[in-house]
């Protein structure tokens, strides 16, 4: 894997107004479902998101909704209290059994990627990957994330597909996450 994976996916892929859009994307646990507390402030981005980046939380499994709501209330202290942070830093979260969590959300400007956020969607894999390998579920569910956020125009239909050790001196996403990247950009 030499990072900077193109994603190729047709402006005809985008959602015509008026359709459900429950039919392409996937169920996400939103902010209030697993206990955020508000955002100090908020800014937009200006369109469509260019990039996703890919993160690993580099914490413990999350494999129940259990552990992952204790770990998403965690990284939003860790990133309000010690780091300063508006909020998480993070636009979304993935969990090891594919449960998707509203971390910023769509449209939103992160703090995952020091000079890169003004234009890209974070994606945080819940756990640590320098060793363990994603689950197939984390990953389709990306996937499918992937997919809506180009349909509904909040990411752009040719974004380009980073780990965060392609922006930054890091080990983020780890070793395995890293090496799966490729298999998120196939539809």
């Amino acid at each position: 894997m030499d990072g900077l994976i193109r994603a190729n996916v047709s402006e005809e892929s985008r959602v015509p107004v008026g359709t459900n859009t429950a039919a392409v994307c996937p169920k996400v646990v939103a902010r209030g479902q697993w206990g955020a507390v508000p955002p100090l402030s908020e800014e937009r981005l200006q369109g469509p998101a260019c990039r996703a980046v890919i993160h690993h939380t580099a914490l413990w499994p999350c494999t129940a909704p259990p552990d992952c709501l204790a770990q998403l209330t965690h990284i939003q202290k860790l990133h309000m209290q010690d780091r300063h942070f508006q909020d998480i830093g993070y636009n979304f979260l993935i969990g090891g059994d594919g449960m998707i969590y509203e971390g910023r959300g769509w449209g939103v400007v992160g703090a995952h990627s020091k000079g890169n956020n003004h234009d890209s969607v974070g994606i945080a894999f819940m756990g640590n990957f320098n060793h363990e390998s994603p689950s197939p579920a984390a990953l389709s569910s990306t996937r499918l994330l992937l997919h809506c956020g180009v349909a509904l125009g909040h990411l752009h239909p040719t974004y380009t597909l980073l780990g965060h050790r392609d922006l930054a001196k890091t080990e983020c996403p780890g070793n395995t996450l890293y090496e799966a990247l490729c298999l998120l950009t196939h539809h």
